[in-house]
This record gives C-alpha cells, sequence and structure tokens, in this order.
C-alpha cells in the first residue's frame, strides 16, 4: 500500500455535535487503497504549523473516491479544518498506519465492535465491510450522540452507554457489555486508553480476542519520530526495545501484544 501526498478537495463540512464535526474530502488516489481502521494526516494552510493533524477514517467510498472524516476540534489544526468550505483544498498524506485484520473467514464471524467518545468514528466503516453478525457497543458521555443513526443502519445490533445515564446503559461501555450480556467471536475497539484497559481485561476474562486501535499524538506520522509509542511485549525491530510505533506499527494491534 503506497502512502500519497496530494490535495484533497472539501466537498462537505457539518456539525454533528458541539465541537464535533464531519468533513467529507474527494481524494481518489487515498480512498482507492484505504481500509477500516487506518488514518490520513492533514496539513494546516499556515506554513508555521510544519506538523499535519491525524484523523481516523470513518466512512470510505472506493468508488466515488470519498473519505469522511469526523473529528473533535481540540486546537488550531483542527479549528481550521472545522471552518473550511466545500470546494476549498486540503493537503493529505495517506492512507497511514495498519487497519482492522480483515484476512478471508474473519469478516464472517461474530463481531463486537466497541468504541469510546471520538473512538467510535472508525467503527462505521468497519462495520459496513463486516459480513457476520455485528453488534456495536457505543460509549457517549450524555444523550447528545452522533453517528448513532449510521451505526444502526450498518450494524445488526447497538448498544448506547452515557456516562450519565440519559440513554442506554448507564456507565462505560463495559457496563453496557455485561449488562446486555453480549458476546462474540472477535472484538474490534477504538477510544481512549482506560477504555481499552477495560476491553483487554473482558476480552481476556471472556477468551475473546481483542483488536485495539490506539489513541496517540502523533508527530511525523510515518514511525520516523518515535514520538507516539506504546510498550510491547516484544521488541520492536526498529529501535530494539519494548516499543512499538502507533503510527507506523499500529494504530491496530492485537490486545495481548500491548501492555497498557
Amino acid at each position: 500500500m503506497a502512502k500519497v501526498q496530494c490535495m484533497a478537495k472539501v466537498t462537505s463540512v457539518t456539525e454533528l455535535q458541539e465541537g464535533i464535526y464531519s468533513m467529507w474530502l474527494l481524494v481518489p488516489e487515498i480512498a482507492k487503497q484505504a481500509v477500516p481502521g487506518q488514518f490520513v494526516s492533514l496539513y494546516c494552510q499556515d506554513s508555521d504549523k510544519l506538523l499535519p493533524r491525524p484523523i481516523s477514517l470513518c466512512e470510505i467510498d472506493r468508488e466515488q473516491g470519498l473519505l469522511r472524516l469526523v473529528f473533535r476540534v481540540v486546537g488550531f489544526g483542527t479549528e481550521e479544518f472545522s471552518k473550511m468550505n466545500p470546494g476549498e483544498e486540503v493537503r493529505v498524506l495517506g492512507p497511514l498506519g495498519n487497519g482492522f485484520p480483515l484476512e478471508e473467514g474473519m469478516e464472517e464471524k461474530n463481531s463486537i465492535l466497541i468504541g469510546g467518545g471520538i473512538g467510535i468514528p472508525p467503527m462505521l466503516q468497519l462495520a459496513k465491510e463486516l459480513k457476520g453478525n455485528v453488534t456495536v457497543v457505543a460509549g457517549y458521555r450524555n444523550a447528545d450522540t452522533f453517528l448513532q443513526k449510521e451505526l444502526t443502519e450498518a450494524a445488526d445490533r447497538i448498544v448506547v452507554a452515557t456516562e450519565d445515564g440519559s440513554l442506554g446503559v448507564k456507565g462505560n461501555v463495559i457496563d453496557a457489555v455485561r449488562a446486555e450480556n453480549i458476546s462474540g467471536d472477535v472484538i474490534y475497539s477504538c477510544g481512549p486508553t482506560p477504555m481499552l484497559k477495560g476491553v483487554k481485561a473482558w476480552g481476556m476474562e471472556v477468551g475473546i480476542p481483542a483488536w485495539i486501535s490506539m489513541e496517540e499524538k502523533m508527530a511525523c506520522g510515518i514511525g520516523a519520530c518515535l514520538a507516539c509509542v506504546c510498550r510491547s511485549k516484544e521488541k520492536d525491530h526498529h529501535s530494539q526495545v519494548n516499543n512499538k510505533r502507533i503510527c507506523k506499527d499500529g494504530p491496530v494491534f492485537l490486545a495481548s501484544e500491548i501492555e497498557l
């Protein structure tokens, strides 16, 4: 899979909820080879802002050459992207990282997709491509949800957890998994580290392999700077220490291979 750096045309930018935006980009060179779980890096128009902003892929329309990115505004870069208009262009590099494993046979298993917060968007394209029974567990702060309708349409079942109990199961995603007696053959998950720790522990408890997509601040996005590393059980061939580069070796890892 070859990385491409090019100009992408913005086709739409919409606010899904306060501070969370959906952006569609026309970028056939990247869309045709991207897979669920990968990300792209977007560059700011201000040349003083040298480092790109990594954003996970939410949807991939290979036929139309479109990518959908859903992101939270957290700083200068994401604020700039949120204010872009249709027809404007943004420099993008991708596809980056490795995606969720979808080897022959895996996509037909009974899958449990667990997403929390801004880790929910990568679950949408994955749910659309899996062929077996798909259960999505989505964790939100409150009833002000996003992508719930799309996930409901893509999956066989969706379970919602909210921290304040205003919708679905009160608590976190693991509380919801236990409350709804959810089971399956494989887990795919993306979200903050505390959530991924819970997913890993639950997967080990019930004997289900868990693939996790890790969220981390990145600098180069291509594995050169070693700014985004996590601790691994085996030594990394690049650095010869027990580290993995999340942007290059990940962001998707088998949970049992990573120390959280």
